[in-house]
């Protein structure tokens, strides 16, 4: 099956620190203004999941999931979740970190 989100080896390195400090997390990107490419980060038992939401896969070990409008704008996109300096947003795990989470995106090698 096609990995329709991937994480970069820097992306893989924070988010095994941030499970060592906060246990399991799941990744949500809901494509709003100011955050919009930045994936949020929470702990896994603190974000209810919503009936538009669309599981992408899985980075590490951590479900990654998408709103069903920004999926649509994005279906032909691959996901590919990195690492850039600065802080997160203030409700994601890696806020108050010198790094955090950035979404890129590539057209998909295999359609949906």
């Amino acid at each position: 099956m096609h990995a329709k989100v991937t994480a970069t080896p820097a992306a893989l390195e924070l988010i095994a620190e941030i499970i060592a400090e906060h246990g399991p997390v799941m990744f949500h990107q809901s494509g709003g203004c100011c955050d919009g490419s930045s994936p949020m980060c929470y702990p896994r038992a603190g974000f209810m999941v919503g009936d538009q939401d669309v599981l992408l896969g899985h980075i590490g070990d951590a479900p990654f999931y998408i709103s069903a409008s920004q999926f649509e704008a994005w279906k032909h996109t691959d996901l590919i979740v990195d690492v850039v300096a600065g802080r997160g947003g203030m409700f994601s795990l890696d806020n108050g970190r010198e790094k955090r989470f950035l979404t890129r995106s590539t057209i998909c090698a295999v359609q949906p």
